[in-house]
């Protein structure tokens, strides 16, 4: 048989073989595989079948090769190098992490070891809470239909046009310049909402309420 052909055989017996996974990463909550747990069971089965796998490291890739004892064909597997930056350890330390976890990858990519999608299950995830939803703003308190001035709001017609033309049957009925004024801060509410829906509605509605106030001040 070729290397890939040995190669394809060993990825079949490992996976009728009962692996469990001894990692375990709290933060985002799922368990993966450690060397330990697969690398045993690997090796036997590259024993029986006549290849033999050899990691090496290069400062810029790792490289997993696969040999087959027999003829001396061989074929490889490889990965980028990376960093690790642990707290608490030195240089030698971070290189010995990194070269473990790439060790790790070579031989997960060469079985086809069926993992986890790390991606998946860190999506999201942050080391700070997240931020509670923000509590929608309480509507604002109209005036009773029963105040006097009172403007009613037409649930059918949009909310801009129902509050212009409210305040200006309000405001065909004012009598004197007091009666305007109290248009206004009986319907404050409803002004205040129209101004951040519709900035350019309000001010030509509080144009139309100080010509109102004109015409009752030139009167007095």
């Amino acid at each position: 048989m070729s290397v890939h052909k040995k190669l394809m055989e060993a990825r079949v017996r490992l996976q009728s073989t009962h692996l469990s996974k001894s990692g375990h990463n709290k933060f985002a909550g799922y368990k993966y595989f450690e060397l330990g747990d697969f690398i045993p069971a690997i090796q036997s089965i590259f024993a029986e079948i006549g290849i033999c796998g050899v990691v090496s490291y290069a400062p810029d890739i790792a490289t997993l090769t696969v040999t087959d004892i027999e003829t001396g064909t061989e074929l490889t597997i490889t990965s980028p190098m990376s960093t690790a930056a642990l707290k608490g350890c030195h240089e030698v330390q971070n290189l010995g992490a990194v070269q473990t976890y790439i060790r790790r990858y070579l031989w997960v990519t060469a079985m086809e070891i069926v993992e986890n999608d790390v991606l998946d299950a860190t999506l999201g995830s942050s080391d700070t809470k997240p931020e509670a939803p923000k509590a929608k703003p309480a509507a604002p308190k109209l005036a009773s239909p029963d105040t006097p001035w009172a403007i009613t709001i037409d649930p059918e017609a949009k909310f801009p046009e129902s509050v212009v033309l409210g305040a200006s049957k309000a405001l065909e009925f004012a009598k004197s310049k007091d009666s305007v004024v109290e248009i206004f801060k009986v319907n404050r509410a409803l002004f205040d909402k129209l101004r951040v829906e519709d900035k350019d509605t309000y001010d030509d509605l509080m144009a139309v309420f100080a010509t109102y106030k004109s015409k009752f001040g030139e009167q007095a």
